[in-house]
């Protein structure tokens, strides 16, 4: 994990320092340091000097000896006596001899940390004690003992809000008298665009100094030259970067290098919000030009398609909702996956294996649930049905304390928890989890990933005995794990396996989405303490210090909710070709309730190799042929289904019939004066039908070359037509979608077409386009004010209405799949919606409006309002292809050759792809062979 590799890493470049900020109180600086000598029995015949470093903090003064032996010495201010620099004139001062740089430190109470350079409890020292510090550099005396006089007052005041307030005005004073030093830049070539004061953030610490933004490097420089004078980040290497909130305030901002991974180079709070939103312009502007931003919705598109892992997607919704390494009261949040800690065997294929993931941790044991929920009803507004968080500092480090002793000790004053409440085994801390009154934590990234070292006790440290005399030392794992490193295995296993990838969105909505707050939080029994959640307080608002100091400690140590991310039910994952694994309660849905009918094969399914290589060869298209055959913009396309004739039709009115052997037209016919619309041929290539905008659907017979039927169907031009098993769908600009049934009439005969209106879509305004999924149950149509409708075709009622594009709707269309639906529009951008959810799960925006587009549900063909071909990288949200296109706007119409016949439906393997791609006066065929 992030958080353990970055420890690793601190310590192997500072093994020989012994100091760290975490000898800090919370919420305290380290201002500067001194080499001196700490004189021990001053005058005595056993008097002795130890050599080291005297640092002067906000609230500590520490002295950390070169002797490792030597215990590192930290006096609180607000326990000094007196702090003072004694007089040459003194008859009794001490420093007679020598006196040079001295200062002389009373107080009544010690801590000694790191004796023999090992981490333990820290050892205190009650009592008045002298303690007298020469520094090397006597002329610095005066102003060390006028700072440590400053800091002494500030410790002194009664209130902990007037404490930080008068820390606070030291520090602003010492960085205004401060800046960045341009000597540091990497390059005297460098352009400097900003510099501001802000703070690095690492766990419990913040280090203040100065940020400086050049043309090639971000820089910080703390003030206290820890751990070393500058940290630098080369913008070229920079791959994400993220504005956050610290301590529920707008004020953060990480910067990234790495693409998948939760540790960040550096985390930065600044001073206001202001200097934080221009840093993150000046990288932002940088970086766009190869960086793509993601968004949760198009993270969601990757992880629902099988692209990136479930681990993987709850690492990107951690770091979009706010949750960092390096702030341990957002620390990321893991789910519990496993239940079954008593096995000797892990059975991956039962669902009792698995925690109930549609419930949070505190709803999960009835009996105290219907405790807490008595509590609940009692309570006095704002109510709250937990006490505690599931993910708080005190959490995280309860977890990682075996790897990470001095940011418990730090915690906890100097303190390991009691070893009866430390992490001792998996499965008495589930056990409490489900049971414990107060308990309802979930877990971290660690118990997902390959690091084991956090169930191990490496430092052989002192954790204390339990009550039953057994010294604390390893975890204690699950029958079923034969090692740590095979528990995180198995751990990993579990969180991808079926069930849970089946059932992960439940928990999703409950951490991140929409029942996190508000009724469906309520109904969820999910419901924390306000101050927990963004937005529960306005810091700013509050003017009395005391009580902003209160509440940002209780911010702060308490836990935060993360972000939310998502305020309707979050999409299923597709799991093709599985068999659900579903409890038999009412909250899990099996995947077969997806938009495809359980007895119907998806064109996916049936056709997945051919579809697999037609696609992923699709960049390869060339241009085959092209012949003028239209006046005018052509509309529509339609192929024979052995491949041999085109028909289109026009806005000059007129339906053409293209020969493939001959390279000719062999009809050209007019329906009456108006544009044709669209065109589409019924099986068994004997009849075409033609929309116009004379409102009228024209039924056309190929083999007596003469118009069969005519249906005069809606009050305004018909936009768009499709025909699938007997049914005719037409969509006019008299805003209704109609679905016909259409009895054939004998071909041999003079009888005409019988229609029935089976249904009528009504829309607010004029509809644009429409589409069928794949198994015919579900439509979509577009308008013209923008607006996506979703239809159950089966009840002719609308599953969602979304106002998605700010123009006409172009083009939509569902995936293979039927999970998901593209559409295009006036607005120049591609969204793409999940079907049984209505989420608008990710938005692309093109360079100029896509007038039409074929998809495989990952990688988009379409044609541009100038007439190119792009090809387009869906997940990537980028253009991977331009082919020369027409000299207006194309209609794309996609077939195949296969090796035995040229039907879709067939489960054969595809020799080429055909794309009939049309513009306003060229027609061209491009293909495209599958390389073996």
């Amino acid at each position: 994990m992030a958080f353990i590799r970055k420890r690793r890493l601190e310590r192997e470049l500072y093994s020989k320092e012994r100091f760290s900020l975490l000898l800090l109180n919370l919420e305290e600086y380290y201002f500067e340091q001194h080499t001196a000598n700490h004189i021990k029995n001053k005058g005595c015949r056993d008097e002795r000097k130890f050599r080291g470093s005297l640092k002067i903090c906000s609230k500590s003064i520490i002295f950390e000896p070169d002797d490792n032996i030597q215990p590192i010495i930290k006096i609180p201010l607000r326990d000094c006596i007196s702090i003072k620099a004694p007089e040459d004139n003194e008859a009794k001062n001490p420093f007679t001899r020598d006196t040079s740089g001295g200062i002389s430190v009373v107080c009544n109470q010690v801590f000694l940390i790191k004796e023999r350079n090992i981490i333990a409890p820290y050892k205190t020292v009650r009592g008045r004690t002298e303690h007298l510090f020469q520094l090397d550099v006597s002329g610095k005396l005066g102003d060390v003992v006028q700072t440590l006089h400053q800091l002494y007052r500030a410790s002194c005041l009664d209130k902990m809000g007037d404490q930080a307030a008068m820390i606070t005005a030291i520090l602003q004073s010492r960085l205004a008298r401060t800046s960045f030093d341009k000597n540091r830049f990497q390059s005297i070539s460098e352009t400097l665009h900003m510099e501001c004061k802000a703070e690095m953030v690492t766990p419990l610490v913040t280090n203040p100094g100065h940020v400086c933004v050049t043309d090639a490097n971000l820089y910080f420089q703390p003030l206290n030259g820890y751990p070393k004078p500058v940290v630098q980040i080369t913008l070229q290497n920079v791959r994400r970067i993220y504005k956050r909130r610290h301590g529920l305030m707008p004020l953060g901002l990480e910067v990234f290098c790495t693409e998948n991974d939760l540790c960040s180079d550096i985390y930065l709070k600044f001073y206001n919000y202001q200097d934080r939103d221009e840093l993150y312009f000046l990288i932002a502007t940088y970086i766009e030009n190869h960086i793509t931003e993601h968004t949760a919705e198009s993270y969601m598109l990757q992880w629902q398609r099988g692209h990136i892992s479930n681990y993987q997607y709850l690492l990107h919704l951690n770091n979009l909702a706010d949750r960092s390494c390096n702030d341990l009261s957002q620390y990321p949040v893991f789910p519990w996956i496993i239940a079954d800690y008593s096995s000797s065997v892990l059975d991956l294929t039962k669902p009792e294996t698995f925690r109930d993931l549609s419930k949070p941790i505190g709803a999960l044991n009835k009996e105290r649930l219907d405790r807490l929920l008595t509590r609940y009803q009692e309570m006095p507004e704002p109510k709250f049905m937990y006490g505690s968080h599931y993910s708080s500092p005190g959490y995280v480090l309860f977890y990682l304390v075996r790897v990470a002793p001095e940011y418990m000790l730090c915690l906890q004053n100097g303190k390991f928890d009691h070893a009866d409440r430390t992490f001792n085994s998996l499965a008495e801390t589930w056990k409490n989890c489900l049971d414990g009154a107060t308990d309802f934590k979930e877990l971290i990234p660690e118990f997902y990933e390959n690091d084991s070292s956090f169930l191990v006790n490496s430092l052989k440290l002192d954790l204390g005995k339990r009550q039953g005399g057994k010294m604390v030392d390893d975890v204690e794992l699950p029958p079923w794990a034969s090692g740590p490193d095979d528990f995180l295995l198995k751990s990993r296993e579990a969180l991808e396996s079926q069930y849970v990838s089946e059932h992960l969105h439940e928990w999703i909505d409950i951490i991140f989405g929409c029942k996190q707050k508000g009724s469906e939080a309520v109904a969820a029994h999910n419901v924390f303490h306000p101050l927990t959640y963004e937005g529960g307080v306005d810091l700013n608002s509050i003017m009395d210090p005391n009580e902003k100091v209160a509440l940002l400690t209780q911010i702060l140590e308490f836990g935060q909710t993360p972000k939310q991310l998502f305020t309707i039910p979050h999409p299923r994952r597709i799991m093709p070709k599985l068999k659900s694994l579903s409890r038999t309660s009412s909250h899990n849905v099996s995947i077969t309730e997806s938009p495809v009918s359980p007895n119907e094969e998806s064109f996916e399914d049936l056709t997945e190799e051919s579809i697999t290589l037609a696609w992923n060869n699709i960049t390869k298209l060339k241009l085959d042929e092209q012949y003028r055959i239209h006046k005018d913009a052509i509309t529509g396309i339609a192929v024979t289904c052995n491949g041999s004739s085109v028909f289109t039709t026009s806005q000059d009115s007129t339906l053409k019939m293209f020969s493939k052997e001959s390279k000719a037209i062999q009809r050209s016919v007019s329906f009456s004066n108006m544009a044709l619309s669209s065109c589409l041929i019924l099986p068994g290539d004997t009849t075409v039908i033609s929309s116009s905008w004379d409102n009228h659907i024209y039924f056309y017979s190929i083999a007596f070359g003469r118009q069969q039927d005519i249906l005069m169907g809606h009050d305004d031009a018909v936009s768009k037509i499709c025909w699938r098993d007997g049914r005719l769908y037409s969509a006019s600009w008299d805003s209704t979608v109609k679905v016909w049934h259409c009895a054939p009439g004998e071909t041999l005969s003079s009888k005409k077409h019988h229609f029935e209106l089976l249904a009528e879509l009504e829309h607010e305004v004029s509809v644009n386009t429409i589409n069928l999924n794949a198994a015919n149950t579900t439509l979509v149509s577009g308008t013209k004010e923008g607006t996506i409708s979703v239809w159950d075709v089966t009840t002719a009622t609308a599953l969602h209405q979304l106002p998605c594009h700010s123009g006409t709707v172009f083009d939509a269309a569902f995936s293979p799949d039927s999970r998901h639906l593209l559409s295009t529009g006036e607005d120049c951008c591609f969204k793409v919606i999940d079907v049984q959810t209505g989420m608008v799960i990710s938005s692309v925006t093109t360079d100029e409006p896509q007038r039409c587009f074929k998809w495989d549900g990952n990688t988009i063909l379409s044609g541009s309002q100038s007439g190119e071909l792009l090809i387009w990288d869906l997940l990537g949200g980028k253009v991977t292809e331009r082919l020369k296109g027409h000299t207006g706007m194309p209609e794309l119409f996609l077939f195949s050759d296969c090796m035995e016949n040229s039907c879709l439906q067939a489960p054969l393997v595809l020799k080429s792809l055909r794309v009939i791609c049309t513009g306003s006066e060229l027609f061209s065929m491009c293909y495209l062979e599958h390389q073996n």
